[in-house]
């Protein structure tokens, strides 16, 4: 219960900020399992046939004989991983060539709503990444259940060289998700202040992303960074805004 005096509680503004504390570590939670991506396991792997078998195995060969015999490119396991998805998570890249070829939807989105980029991006792997936007999957998609972006996810965790290839593609810069985060919000948020979440956040204010984007309660990112004592992330920050060429 909390005691009244007047009209004033005497929770007052510590408590709602303790109260705004505890909201967004339970986000951050709840985000960061999310961000724990679900790979076929051993388990899982052991049961598979066909297509998810030939996937998981990186037997490219044998991917190209099934479809030709009328294998269903698109089909979904037990999780809604398309055999693509299989592929993605255990870095099979010929195998991801091979399906794409064969008619494979690269966009399509598994039961947690994760594309291959988004996949390879939370796992920091570079050349999968690379290979999935080659073969049509877009930056721009929205996934995840907190509808994010491949960005907002790499951002999170400090994947500087993942943030800045899907800068490169395209990725939406600003997009703010459902807990109300930009990825360069996420890079403060969600990271420690240390060199990987600084040289991410260079990243995005170097590409241009928005730094006056506030979050639910209006805090800017500066004043998010501040308030967490991350100093290097502030100094970058408060840099001067280059002029537009006149």
């Amino acid at each position: 219960m909390v005691m009244q005096i007047g009209k004033r509680s005497i929770f007052g503004r510590v408590g709602a900020a303790l109260l705004r504390g505890c909201l967004l570590a339970a986000c951050a939670g709840l985000a960061g399992g999310a961000l724990a991506q679900v790979p076929p396991s051993s388990a899982e792997q052991s049961r598979y046939t066909g297509l998810f078998a030939a996937a998981a195995g990186g037997d490219a060969a044998r991917i190209q004989t099934l479809l030709a015999g009328g294998a269903k490119v698109d089909a979904r396991d037990g999780h809604g991983r398309s055999a693509l998805h299989v592929a993605a998570h255990l870095r099979r890249v010929e195998a991801m060539r091979a399906l794409v070829a064969g008619g494979a939807n690269p966009n399509l989105l598994e039961n947690d709503r994760y594309d291959i980029v988004t996949i390879a991006a939370v796992a920091n792997d570079l050349p999968t990444l690379k290979e999935a936007l080659a073969l049509g999957c877009s930056a721009k998609n929205i996934t995840s259940r907190w509808d994010g972006t491949a960005l907002i996810a790499a951002a999170h965790l400090g994947h500087a060289d993942v943030v800045k290839m899907l800068i490169a593609a395209g990725a939406p810069l600003d997009h703010v998700n459902n807990l109300g985060w930009t990825a360069l919000i996420e890079s403060i948020v969600l990271g420690d202040g240390g060199a990987r979440h600084t040289a991410t956040l260079r990243a995005l204010v170097d590409a241009g992303a928005k730094t006056d984007i506030v979050d639910r309660d209006g805090r800017t990112p500066l004043a998010l960074a501040q308030s967490r004592g991350y100093r290097d992330m502030a100094a970058l920050l408060e840099r001067p805004k280059p002029r537009p060429n006149s």
